[in-house]
């Protein structure tokens, strides 16, 4: 596959990935589904808008680039003639780094957040009774949340899509890079060939 054609097939799965991220992240201001009381009592991670601006807006600037670099002629890209393809996708790698710092932010805060565990109503407080991610592998400690009900699973399930679908973000946004790299300089085959090629398909 070309490179413009394989920028456009990256493109293509990060714009959905991007979307669920921020659902994932929108969902999780509604602790256990239900809307929360007071602003305090949502998990202080929720609040760094890692689905939403990490793995969300950051990735949807790189994803329509890439999208674009199919498109773009062999002279120029979106139509101006002194911007060459080779240029086009040496400006996708500078997105690409965009993307790998968007995803990284949100994967970090998802790790953290899944290592704290959820804020949640002990029956005392609102607090963290979790420590160093013990209830991950502990289901009996789940009940130290008494409210909001299941809580836990809520927490768990949305974070860890977000870790999962911020690392996929990351190696995608990674294999942009190289992919990128191979652009600049070899070109891309639907046009000038690829190394020296004579562009056959």
């Amino acid at each position: 596959m070309c490179t413009g054609g394989c920028a456009k097939c990256l493109g293509t799965v990060l714009i959905p990935l991007a979307v669920l991220c921020t659902l994932a992240n929108i969902l999780l201001f509604f602790p256990g589904g239900k809307v929360a009381q007071e602003n305090a009592h949502i998990t202080d991670e929720v609040w760094y808008f890692g689905g939403i601006l990490g793995s969300g807006v950051l990735m949807i600037f790189p994803a329509l680039v890439f999208l674009g670099l199919q498109n773009n002629d062999c002279c120029g890209c979106c139509g101006n003639q002194s911007c060459g393809k080779r240029f086009a996708m040496f400006s996708s790698i500078i997105f690409a780094a965009v993307g790998l710092l968007g995803a990284g932010y949100c994967f970090i805060l998802s790790a953290v957040a899944l290592n704290k565990g959820p804020k949640c109503n002990t029956g005392s407080s609102w607090t963290y009774p979790f420590v160093d991610g013990d209830y991950l592998t502990d289901h009996s400690l789940w009940n130290k949340c008494l409210a909001p009900e299941n809580i836990v699973v809520w927490h768990l399930t949305l974070f860890s899509l977000l870790l999962i679908m911020s690392l996929i973000q990351g190696v995608l946004c990674g294999i942009q890079v190289v992919n990128g790299l191979f652009g600049t300089l070899c070109g891309d085959c639907k046009c000038c060939g690829c190394c020296g090629g004579d562009g056959t398909v």
